[in-house]
């Protein structure tokens, strides 16, 4: 990346000189929409924004702003309708503002009204369920439960508002869900519960609350030119985004030499790190009061003993065991390679940060200074799944710690953790990420789901997510990921690979290994198949008693449907739950999972 980044650096230097003809006509934007505020201690107000007393041209549709008569700079939201304007963050396209418009019950404006609009989205908001209950009760524990709301109840029903992060089982027997998913603005400085309190009372205004803003094709340019240290222009007649020149007055030698180049890439790429940072730590400003602990990285060493006992290592960096001071065992995931900008750092801390469940890793803390990220995790002594399907063949021990009847409670284990993932958590989570390295097992045996770097959450009844490109591990990867003519994308890709999983701890080979594998070795799904078509025993590795192979021809017939080609074909985790926990007998033989009804 620094070579192929240094000599588009050095092109753009030496390609200057034929830009420059342009310099004029872009200074003429910068003239006629120069920046204002309405007060001096008031937010800049420039393109992609601009006055409604200036041109048109000045700002990107529907990002008006407008000056009160007290000095304050006012956002017409077309949802919330007047806001004040508290600042603007034009390198990360957030607006901060505070709804001024006055209602006796804001939270019933929250539930009737969607605040997204073509311009502007919510950003770094907590979502909550409205309840009725027919007794009123004081919560036992108010960062979970807000209420009563006074201004949505009566004498006969009590509404009540339950954060994403609580279990259902902290109200009474007779509340019913009124409302899913309903948005909690926040403000920056607030204690989450606190602003859920104050937002349910219903006599108190919103706080500050964050959008961020997007016009396509102009605000993204937008962004690039401002975490270049640029300000951002318009050409109404190619109606196209433009970046302003640095002053013209500094001469461009064409013969730049490549150390100069290098020298410019050093110093974006610290400016760039710089703003993963500030992304980072935005985010975890506006981080639910359920957070883990957050540690220093000196703190994080003393837990490590300074990283003297490795783990392994992986495409992200390193895993290293330690213990917290109370004695506790924990594995510390120190992300030395991450990529993009903080987006795998922040998934998980925002997914498992605020889930629990048996068969789901634990996160007990995390660590973000500057570029030094960490995450620290209870402690799984039985390492990987991988260790124990990879060397069955070899490895007696393994073979023992592996038998069907394990086998069978370790596939459930990781169906229920899944099938948790997609239903019961207040948004729905895809891991798109399972495989055997990401399957942690405890003291136990018991599989807990780890790694949600490539998660994705969203609404529980989405049923088809939007991705800009496959991700995953490839043996792992759901056909519809690749190709659309599959299918669309949804919470299936994730029971394709589960179904993947549960056909190599059967057979002890590896689906996502290209050396392993040549022109004469069998498709371990495809062999399965024809075994259980014929009514041949799967004894893949030992001899077995009849007991165990029904089971592993239980794991096969469900690992099988699982791996259809068409997502539509395989079922849910609720369903795959049911199938191995129910008798051999009631299983229903899958068509054949490998060749597409699409061809």
């Amino acid at each position: 990346m620094p070579n192929a980044l240094a000599a588009v650096l050095l092109l753009s230097v030496l390609n200057y000189g034929v830009t420059m003809a342009t310099a004029s006509s872009d200074e003429n934007f910068f003239q006629n929409c120069p920046a204002s505020n309405c007060s001096e201690d008031g937010p800049e107000i420039r393109f992609p924004f601009r006055l409604e007393t200036s041109p048109a041209s000045c700002g990107a549709p529907g990002m008006k702003l407008r000056c009160s008569k007290q000095a304050d700079t006012i956002l017409v939201h077309p949802k919330f309708g007047l806001c004040k304007v508290i600042a603007i963050e034009y390198r990360y396209g957030f607006v901060y503002v505070i709804p001024l418009a006055a209602s006796k019950c804001p939270l019933q404006k929250i539930i009737s009204t969607n605040l997204s609009t073509d311009v502007y989205r919510p950003y770094g908001s907590d979502s909550a369920t409205l309840v009725s209950c027919s007794t009123e009760f004081r919560p036992s524990n108010q960062y979970y439960v807000a209420g009563p709301i006074s201004c949505l109840s009566n004498t006969s029903q009590f509404s009540y508002l339950v954060t994403s992060f609580a279990s259902m089982d902290v109200l009474p027997l007779d509340c019913m869900v009124i409302s899913n998913d309903i948005w909690i603005p926040y403000p920056l400085k607030n204690e989450s519960m606190v602003r859920l309190n104050e937002t349910a009372k219903g006599t108190i205004a919103f706080g500050e609350t964050t959008f961020m803003w997007s016009v396509p094709n102009i605000t993204n340019v937008c962004q690039e030119c401002e975490i270049g240290g640029r300000h951002c222009g318009f050409h109404s007649e190619t109606r196209q985004a433009f970046c302003k020149k640095h002053s013209s007055h500094v001469k461009v030698i064409a013969g730049l030499s490549v150390i100069v180049a290098a020298a410019l890439y050093l110093a974006l790429k610290s400016k760039y790190d710089e703003e993963i940072h500030l992304k980072v730590e935005m985010f975890l400003n506006t981080y639910t009061t359920s957070k883990p602990k957050r540690y220093t990285f000196s703190e994080v060493k003393k837990i490590t003993r300074r990283f003297n006992n490795k783990l392994g290592q992986g495409g992200f960096g390193s895993v290293y065991k330690g213990d917290l001071s109370n004695g506790v065992p924990v594995a510390v995931k120190v992300l030395e390679n991450s990529k993009g900008e903080g987006e795998e750092f922040i998934n998980e801390v925002a997914t498992i940060g605020t889930i629990h469940h048996a068969n789901v890793v634990r996160l007990l803390g995390f660590c973000s200074e500057g570029s030094r990220r960490a995450l620290i995790y209870e402690f799984m002594p039985n390492a990987s799944l991988e260790k124990y399907i990879f060397s069955q063949a070899s490895d007696t021990c393994c073979q023992e710690k592996l038998r069907p009847n394990r086998m069978l409670e370790i596939a459930t284990g990781i169906a229920k953790g899944i099938e948790y993932l997609h239903q019961g958590c207040n948004q729905r989570i895809l891991h798109f990420d399972i495989k055997p390295s990401n399957i942690l097992l405890d003291y136990s045996f018991k599989p807990k789901i780890s790694d949600f770097g490539l998660a994705k959450l969203c609404a529980r009844d989405q049923s088809i997510v939007t991705l800009t490109a496959a991700r995953g591990t490839m043996g792992y990867i759901a056909p519809e990921l690749y190709s659309r003519n599959f299918g669309t994308v949804s919470y299936k890709s994730d029971v394709y690979s589960f179904g993947m999983v549960v056909l190599e701890m059967m057979s002890g080979q590896s689906s996502s290994d290209p050396q392993a594998k040549n022109e004469n070795d069998v498709y371990i799904p495809e062999w399965i198949y024809e075994k259980i078509i014929t009514g041949q025993e799967l004894e893949l590795i030992r001899e077995m008693t009849q007991g165990e192979k029904d089971i592993m021809r239980k794991l096969a017939i469900v690992a099988l449907w699982c791996i259809q080609w068409n997502p539509v074909n395989r079922p849910s985790m609720t369903k795959v739950v049911n199938m191995l926990t129910d008798s051999f007998q009631s299983l229903k033989m899958p068509p054949k999972p490998f060749v597409s009804s699409f061809g």
